[in-house]
């Protein structure tokens, strides 16, 4: 019996353990043949291996893959070996991530650098690796992980915030530049017990939050008939969708002198609860969704491009 991912080959990050185990062991069971990529390496006994080694033993396809994603080069190695095995990469999961958690005040501009690096820019040394690949091929099924940390911010975290919400900014284009060569880029937001979470959550919610109850979600952005611009959030069994958008806001006039300033931020502050409204708000298509409502109300019809 034909399996949803059939003929499929993934791309896992920090697979070895946590939720990109549980990712990687699901699009296994869905036909999906899977690069278990672990920064703790691919020879026998390293979790990327055990989790390989997990999937072949259940009649699937693997192989495991110690590259580091902050290293491009390795990325490219990585992408290059699955090509060579089977030809293709139809579906790129980025997951690997670390935490460095600090106030702001406490934290180290190193630990700052240290998150972004793997968070954001591990995610985008991976796609580069598989872009023209999916071009040429016509399609590509890339998933970002990104977190309620980053959507609506979190005590503690601001580098792995600010992390995770460039994440959905690099999705949002990378969907719409990926279009026409049917590549869909999706966020998933999960909210999982891996060892990230351990000695934050209680016990008691930690049991309720097992890494395969999002893997799913993870499944569903990634087949053909998948979403794009798609931030899905799934933990405990739950599935959410998160949105950035668009009041209708306010017009009030534009600024020709210093006096105009003066009177149009009076007004702006008169107004904000106005301005704050959410009725009537929208999810822009794209940034130049700004550009055509301000224009509009300021009595300028354009188009959007494209």
């Amino acid at each position: 019996m034909k399996k949803f991912l059939d003929g499929r080959v993934a791309i896992v990050t920090g697979a070895g353990s946590g939720l990109g185990k549980a990712h990687a062991l699901a699009l296994a069971g869905h036909g999906a043949r899977v690069v278990v990529n672990d920064v703790a390496g691919s020879q026998p006994g390293s979790p990327g291996r055990a989790v390989a080694d997990e999937i072949v033993r259940a009649g699937g396809f693997a192989m495991a893959d110690g590259g580091d994603v902050t290293d491009f080069a390795q990325m490219q190695a990585m992408v290059a070996r699955a090509v060579g095995e089977w030809g293709r990469v139809d579906i790129l999961v980025n997951n690997a991530g670390v935490l460095r958690d600090r106030t702001f005040a406490k934290m180290s501009l190193d630990d700052f650098r240290l998150v972004m690096e793997v968070h954001l820019m591990g995610s985008v040394n991976c796609v580069k690796a598989v872009w023209d690949l999916m071009r040429a091929q016509k399609y590509g099924r890339i998933v970002m992980t990104t977190s309620s940390s980053g959507l609506y911010g979190n005590f503690g975290q601001s580098n792995y915030s600010a992390a995770k919400m460039a994440l959905v900014g690099l999705m949002q284009t990378l969907a719409l530049e990926g279009e026409r060569q049917d590549i869909r880029v999706n966020c998933l937001a999960p909210t999982a017990a891996t060892a990230m979470t351990e000695g934050v959550l209680a016990p008691d919610a930690l049991a309720r939050l097992q890494p395969a109850s999002v893997s799913p979600g993870l499944v569903a952005l990634v087949g053909e008939d998948a979403p794009t611009r798609t931030i899905l959030l799934a933990g405990a069994g739950s599935f959410e969708s998160a949105n950035i958008t668009m009041t209708r806001g306010v017009f009030i006039g534009g600024v020709q002198d210093a006096q105009d300033t003066e009177s149009v931020a009076s007004q702006v502050r008169a107004r904000m609860d106005e301005i704050l409204d959410r009725e009537g708000e929208s999810v822009p298509r794209t940034g130049f969704e700004q550009y055509r409502l301000e224009l509009a109300k300021a009595g300028v019809e354009v188009a959007l491009p494209g």
